[in-house]
């Protein structure tokens, strides 16, 4: 930080600018906070959808051996080739102190044209109503876990700046206050005792 004049005008405006930064530390102190609060909560939110859908990923590849035995590898692949594409998805963001949270669901729709439910067996309608959980649940750990590196980023950064206005911005500031404040000191003191001087002149000069 560059070294101000010592002058008056130059000490209030630093008391004003520690003032700001007073403040603006106080504020993304709590911000840091909330950003903490809201990773905690996600990452385990996080967790527990990651484990739902490892159970589901299982569950699945199970429904397809199942649903094999029950039809056969031939329809099991007719039906597959009769599948829709998923639905799409949408995204938009959830905003928490500042910080853009994606969030994705996916669009009505089907994924199995509605005429084959009437000629598929159970094990395939159950089959694919796993393989629609399983896709919710990857569309659920990608919102997550997309919305955790963005939190982690943010608080790297407002951790940065609070440290940085912790221990470089307002300590640079109230030094330059103290050095102002006594070069002020020294030409109050520099100043009366020239006056004193001059005074004693004139005293001398007006008995002369």
């Amino acid at each position: 930080m560059a070294r101000l004049n010592p002058t008056r005008i130059n000490l209030i405006n630093l008391k004003k600018r520690v003032a700001v930064a007073r403040k603006g530390y106080g504020i993304l102190k709590r911000k840091r906070e909330v950003l903490v609060l809201e990773f905690l909560n996600m990452l385990k939110q996080s967790s527990e959808s990651r484990s739902k859908l490892n159970e589901l990923i299982q569950e699945s590849y199970k429904m397809v051996e199942t649903a094999s035995t029950y039809v056969g590898n031939f329809e099991l692949e007719d039906v597959a080739l009769h599948m829709k594409e998923a639905s799409p998805v949408r995204m938009h963001v959830k905003n928490i102190m500042g910080v853009k949270i994606p969030q994705i669901d996916r669009a009505p729709g089907t994924t199995m044209d509605p005429t084959l439910l009437f000629s598929t067996s159970l094990a395939v309608d159950d089959l694919n109503d796993t393989f629609t959980r399983a896709t919710n649940s990857i569309i659920e750990v990608a919102q997550r876990e997309q919305g955790l590196r963005r939190l982690v980023l943010e608080i790297d950064k407002t951790k940065r700046r609070v440290n940085a206005l912790d221990y470089k911005v307002i300590p640079g500031m109230i030094a330059q206050q103290r050095y102002i404040r006594m070069r002020l000191e020294e030409i109050d003191r520099d100043t009366f005792s020239a006056l004193k001087h001059v005074k004693k002149k004139l005293a001398k000069t007006d008995r002369g």
